[in-house]
């Protein structure tokens, strides 16, 4: 079954290990345990990344490097990592500033906002910087050669 799912399982693996990575990088850091990361988005390594690169570079190898499927999984891939580094990256930014502005209004206008809609606590970490897009890539080019080598 592997052999004839390599892309799917090389794909998956990566994914796997990339958020099973988040919370042992993160003690190795910090010494702080936090299991929850695994389960996360954000962080190093992007499980996102590793994820398309591992699929890429698998169907490169099973379908050839010159075929059509591998141009879409190639593109898929640059657009995820885009779109992890930038989009998502400043989705959180946004996030994080729109936090802090209603706290500065609140703190300067004595004011407290009890809209429902302030009080919603929403996730500052949706993307990831550059080097944590690189992390997963070379993360998922690892799985998916390993995986290419045992199968």
């Amino acid at each position: 079954m592997l052999q004839q799912m390599y892309p799917f399982w090389a794909a998956i693996v990566a994914n796997l290990t990339a958020q099973l990575l988040k919370p042992v990088i993160r003690y190795i850091r910090t010494r702080d345990w936090d299991w929850h990361l695994a389960l996360e988005s954000g962080g190093f390594p992007s499980s996102h990344t590793s994820t398309v690169a591992a699929l890429t570079l698998a169907v490169g190898i099973t379908d050839n490097f010159s075929s059509t499927l591998f141009a879409v999984t190639l593109m898929f891939s640059l657009i995820v990592a885009y779109d992890a580094a930038n989009v998502r990256y400043y989705a959180g930014q946004n996030i994080r500033i729109t936090q802090q502005l209603i706290k500065d209004i609140q703190i300067l206008t004595q004011t407290r906002l009890d809209d429902p809609i302030y009080l919603t606590k929403v996730k500052e970490v949706l993307g990831h910087k550059w080097i944590e897009v690189f992390g997963g890539i070379i993360l998922g080019l690892i799985i998916a050669g390993l995986m290419y080598f045992i199968r």
